[in-house]
């Protein structure tokens, strides 16, 4: 009798999880970004990183909603707002609701225009942007929607950080600013003249100039005129193959005053830059790790070095977003009605493992959070990056950076 009891208990607990499996589903994430090309290495990094935080903060804990799962799909773009938007259809018809990218801002207008248009006309099918790294100011201004969200900050929230920290430096009296040429380098370069003007009036812009983007073989020329000009500090938001590329060749030609940058680390970065960038390359971002901001922070690095030895956790926001978005399903009750998935990112408030809270601020659809100066150093490190020994350590921190950044964002919301 007890064993018949026993039996029976076993095969409905066996029934019951087999039926959860059974009517379980999955959330496809398109991450849309270059995976060849100049730029592969930041790409597939990207993608280690998203396909890991899905898997550690997501899958392993059970999913969201009762067991469905997240998985990453990875879509090569070429870096070209064309083929983006090509790749965008592809993951579309694969069901995917929710869309990933973050490199190049050209890419990100591209991208927001389609899915706006397209869930205008296909209202079955809406699909969600979270722009993780794409940092243009117009996404959340003048080009802001209802499906976009941004996790950065954005240029002129890092910029205002940056010249509150070079404002600071009475020995720095010139500077040196340079650029991809596209929508992302031309507002770097706006923001820097017009803060610099601001906070320092007697700094003097010694150069302010663009590049084509992702097609510099030798950064050399640039370099030359820049020791020429005899500038104090440089400012770039050059990022991947353009960022080594400008940063190695202005060291090599001898510059040694501070490099401020937006993506200067990792994805082979730091290496090449070694002992030469030693307290001259410097970062804003999110996402401190020297000191390490909590335990927590400090297992997920480990656990993603004994997974990819090669990588880095070099993008903190990617944990925010996949957390994020998992808090925003649980909360709407579904992952298909991106709507109202959306509703719920809309003044979200997450406590990050990396330190402080990310706000969704739902006027403009623009994360705020602590920004970080981060100096390139081997002192001091904890975590480094390209197993180089260098990584980044935290000089100075800015929190809830951008707050009180306006926008002209006039959201249009579905109704």
């Amino acid at each position: 009798m007890h064993n018949t009891v026993r039996y029976g208990l076993g095969a409905a607990l066996a029934m019951s999880v087999s039926a959860t499996a059974l009517f379980a589903d999955t959330v496809k994430i398109a991450f849309i970004d270059p995976l060849s090309g100049p730029f592969a290495a930041t790409g597939t990094n990207g993608l280690n990183q998203f396909q890991f935080a899905a898997e550690t903060l997501v899958n392993d804990k059970g999913g969201v909603l009762d067991g469905d799962t997240f998985e990453v799909l990875g879509f090569d773009n070429k870096i070209s707002p064309k083929e983006s938007l090509i790749q965008l259809q592809v993951a579309i018809d694969q069901g995917v609701r929710y869309v990933v990218q973050g490199n190049s801002s050209g890419v990100a207008n591209a991208l927001t225009d389609a899915i706006d248009k397209h869930n205008r006309r296909n209202p079955d099918s809406q699909v969600l942007f979270l722009n993780y790294s794409a940092v243009d100011p117009a996404l959340t201004n003048e080009k802001c929607n209802f499906w976009h969200f941004r996790f950065d900050g954005h240029a002129d929230m890092k910029m205002d950080a940056l010249t509150d920290v070079i404002a600071q430096d009475d020995s720095i009296k010139k500077v040196y600013v340079i650029g991809q040429d596209y929508s992302f380098g031309k507002a770097v370069g706006s923001a820097a003249q017009s803060m610099l003007a601001e906070k320092r009036p007697d700094i003097e812009i010694v150069g302010n100039e663009l590049h084509p983007i992702g097609k510099v073989k030798d950064f050399t020329p640039y370099a030359r005129k820049i020791q020429a000009s005899e500038a104090d500090a440089v400012i770039t938001g050059n990022w991947g193959a353009d960022m080594y590329g400008l940063g190695k060749s202005i060291l090599d030609n001898g510059f040694e005053g501070p490099i401020y940058t937006y993506y200067a680390a990792a994805d082979g970065m730091t290496a090449a830059f070694g002992e030469a960038g030693k307290d001259s390359i410097r970062l804003i971002s999110e996402g401190a790790q020297n000191p390490p901001p909590t335990p927590q922070a400090a297992e997920y690095i480990e656990a993603f070095k004994a997974k990819y030895p090669d990588g880095n956790v070099s993008q903190s926001r990617i944990t925010n977003t996949i957390e994020m978005l998992a808090k925003a399903i649980e909360e709407a009750g579904t992952a298909t009605d991106v709507q109202k998935v959306a509703a719920a990112l809309e003044g979200m408030e997450h406590e990050t493992m990396w330190g402080g809270t990310v706000y969704m601020r739902p006027e403009d659809h623009q994360a705020i959070q602590n920004m970080h100066v981060f100096v390139h150093t081997n002192d001091d490190i904890t975590y480094d990056y390209d197993n180089s020994g260098y990584g980044m350590l935290t000089e100075s921190t800015i929190e809830n950076a951008g707050a009180d950044t306006p926008t002209t964002c006039d959201m249009k919301r579905p109704s």
